[in-house]
This record gives C-alpha cells, sequence and structure tokens, in this order.
C-alpha cells in the first residue's frame, strides 16, 4: 500500500510539473506575440529602433519558449525575430516588419 501512495504521489507531482512548464511555454509565446504587434506596428511607422526593442524583447521570449516546450513554428517564429532585429539595427524598418510578420504568423500557430 505504501509503494502504491508513494506512485500516485510521484505521478501527481510529475504531472503538476509538467502542466508548469507547458503553462510557462504558453505564457512566454503570448508574450512574444505582444511585443512582435509592437515591433509591427512600430515598423509600419518607420520606427525603425522602436521595432529592433520589441523585435528583441518577443526574441527573449520565444527562446525561453522554445527552452521550455521546442516546436517547429517557435523555431520559425524565432528566424524571423532574428531578421527583424538585423534589419531594424540597420534602419530596415519595412524590412524588420516582413520578418516581424512572418513571425508572428509561426507564433500565433505555435500558441494554438
Amino acid at each position: 500500500m505504501r509503494k502504491f501512495a508513494a506512485v500516485v504521489v510521484v505521478l501527481g507531482a510529475l504531472s503538476f510539473l509538467a502542466a508548469g512548464i507547458s503553462w510557462a511555454a504558453e505564457n512566454h509565446v503570448k508574450e512574444a506575440i505582444e511585443h512582435d504587434k509592437e515591433a509591427i506596428e512600430h515598423g509600419k511607422a518607420g520606427h525603425a529602433d522602436v521595432l529592433t526593442k520589441h523585435a528583441e524583447k518577443a526574441l527573449k521570449h520565444a527562446e525561453a519558449a522554445e527552452k521550455e516546450k521546442s516546436s517547429a513554428h517557435t523555431q520559425e517564429g524565432i528566424k524571423h525575430l532574428e531578421g527583424a532585429v538585423a534589419s531594424g539595427k540597420k534602419g530596415d524598418a519595412a524590412g524588420g516588419t516582413k520578418h516581424a510578420e512572418e513571425a508572428l504568423m509561426h507564433l500565433q500557430e505555435a500558441a494554438k
């Protein structure tokens, strides 16, 4: 009976941990989406510097989500956020916006 109780406790703890990891990854994806939307908005306004700041924040959250729970969509989102940051640093708001929009599509898929 003690072994059974111990197994139940361990399984319960593991499911709690798995749920926590899943929640953390989802939360990071949501944060990445919010910052990515800000990057797109500022990129469309021609603010490459602000686009860069939001794309960098989105990138950090996307990378954290990828660490917690890997997915092809998160990986693609990260690639495009890196492109958005690189373009923004060059002052290319239009190019950064295109990358941020691509990243947004993938991050929204990852959030499903």
